[in-house]
Formats: structure tokens, C-alpha cells, sequence
């Protein structure tokens, strides 16, 4: 697992970009993070993401989607600034698949009264493109997602973990609920396979968000 990615990437033409997010979310988290932190943040997370990117040009973008999500999971975790929704992270060992598709169907489902990530042990280049078809299938818009790396904060976060396949990568804190799904990977599978797959996790999904209405 990643837990604390290091800027070990070489940024480039990146970095003015780098600072200029750093900046903009240093005044997000005013009076929750100091500026180093943040940038701290930024940094590694473009670095960890950068490991699997072979086409560079989004990087910067969503780096600033995925050192936010972080800054939000950790200021949830130490209680700086609670979400007030149940946390749920999904976790996979490419994010490109299984834990992809529960994510998009719990937040479908439950429209923003749980706050849902995913995250994967050895997260892939890109979403499989079956997935996102079998997605586009029920009307759920994958396009904008991206693989993630498993994080400490991200994790610590959470609610409930469900794990998909990652083995014992996921560390286990006290208080909060495990889960393991012993979904098959839709990775070698074609079209017709990971719509059955999405009709499997469809079925648990819909049990874990009858379950999370009863979190305090």
C-alpha cells in the first residue's frame, strides 16, 4: 500500500502548475492545514500518481482532485472537519474495475448522504474501457474517473472498507467495518462478463446502502 507517497517523480513543466494548486487549496483548508502541508500533499500525490501515467498532460489535474479528496479524508479523520455522512471506500488491487463500479452505484444510489472512494493497492494506468461502457450501459458517467492509489488518510477516514481482491494491503483500524467481496476481476473479461459483474456488486450495493442508513 501507499501509504505516504514521496515526491520521488521529477515534476518538469508541472511545477509552477504544482504551486498554483498548492496555493489554491491552502486557502480551502485555511485554519485546518498549514501551507507546507498542503503542499506537501500536492506534491506526493502528483508523484504517486505519476508512477503509472505514461501520458502526462492530465496530471496536474487530477492531482488536484485526488490531494483534496486526501486533505478531506484526513481532516474527517482527526475530526477538523467532519463530513457528517457515513464514509465508505471501496478498494481493488487496479481501481480500474470492481472498485470503480461499486463507487459510481453507492453514490448513484445514495446521492450524497454518503460520501463514497475507492482506491487500489496497484493502481492501473486507466479505467478498463469494458467498465466504463457497462457503465455508460445504466447511465453512470465514468469518464472522469481515474485510478487512485491506496492511502493511509483515505483509509483512516473511512466508515467501512470493502475490499475486493487486495489481499491483506489494507490496513485494519479499530472501529470501523471490514468487508471483503470475493467478486471475480473483470480485467480479462469482455463486455457480456463485466455487465455481470455490474449486476453482482448492483445486488451488494444496494445491501450495503440499505445497512448505512443505519450508521450514526
Amino acid at each position: 500500500m501507499s501509504t505516504s507517497p514521496t515526491a520521488d517523480a521529477p515534476t518538469g513543466t508541472h511545477e509552477h502548475v504544482l504551486h498554483r494548486i498548492s496555493d489554491e487549496l491552502a486557502a480551502v483548508f485555511d485554519g485546518v492545514f498549514g501551507p507546507d502541508m498542503v503542499e506537501r500533499y500536492v506534491f506526493e500525490s502528483y508523484a504517486a500518481l505519476a508512477r503509472t501515467a505514461k501520458i502526462r498532460t492530465y496530471l496536474p489535474i487530477i492531482t488536484r482532485r485526488f490531494a483534496r479528496d486526501r486533505l478531506d479524508a484526513l481532516a474527517h479523520a482527526q475530526g477538523k472537519r467532519p463530513s457528517g455522512v457515513p464514509e465508505v471506500l471501496f478498494v481493488c488491487v487496479q481501481n480500474a474495475g470492481r472498485s470503480q463500479m461499486a463507487a459510481a452505484l453507492l453514490r448513484d444510489l445514495t446521492q450524497g448522504s454518503v460520501n463514497v472512494r475507492s482506491a487500489g493497492s496497484m493502481p492501473a494506468e486507466h479505467l478498463d474501457e469494458n467498465v466504463v461502457t457497462a457503465m455508460h450501459e445504466i447511465g453512470l458517467n465514468l469518464d472522469e474517473q481515474f485510478p487512485k492509489p491506496l492511502t493511509d488518510d483515505v483509509v483512516r477516514a473511512a466508515d467501512v472498507v470493502i475490499t475486493m481482491g487486495c489481499g491483506d494491503t489494507c490496513p485494519i483500524y479499530p472501529g470501523k467495518k471490514y468487508e471483503d467481496w470475493n467478486i471475480s476481476d473483470p480485467a480479462a473479461m469482455d463486455l457480456e462478463g463485466v455487465r455481470t459483474v455490474r449486476e453482482v456488486l448492483r445486488t451488494r450495493v444496494d445491501n450495503l446502502a440499505s445497512q448505512l442508513v443505519r450508521l450514526p
